[in-house]
């Protein structure tokens, strides 16, 4: 099974500037672990996630002032659709984390977590989501 059957299509994407309060709340209302950060100054998406947002209210850091910015994963580690499950569970085990943004000749195409993975690996493999973008036939 590959990553872009098991990927989400629709990714949550924010930019640097977002307070972590802002970016908690679209989490929450989307139900998703972590957000694509898209800022025009850097080369390519960084990440943030659910722990990242944790660490900085761990640290008694006022989430209305702090920003995306300074609490995002710039160097973020990238899947391509193609790669197996296999592939993407150990490049997260390895790097652990429980994201992995999926790109496409340079395009964000998707978000892979670790549930995602799991979801694809039961038994009932039909919940595994498949992209609209995939096309059936």
């Amino acid at each position: 099974m590959q990553v872009r059957e098991g990927m989400s299509p629709t990714v949550l994407t924010v930019g640097p500037s977002h307070t972590l309060r802002a970016v908690a709340r679209l989490m929450s209302r989307r139900q998703v672990g972590a957000a694509v950060v898209i800022d025009p100054d850097s080369p390519g998406p960084g990440i943030i996630t659910e722990r990242d947002i944790l660490a900085s209210l761990g640290d008694a850091q006022d989430p209305d002032t702090e920003v995306v910015a300074d609490h995002l994963t710039r160097d973020a580690v990238f899947a391509a659709p193609d790669w197996s499950l296999e592939e993407a569970a150990s490049a997260m085990v390895r790097g652990g984390f429980r994201h992995l943004i999926v790109v496409e000749r340079g395009e964000t195409v998707g978000i892979l977590s670790v549930r995602d993975v799991v979801r694809c690996w039961t038994e009932d493999g039909a919940i595994c989501p498949v992209p609209a973008s995939a096309g059936v036939g």
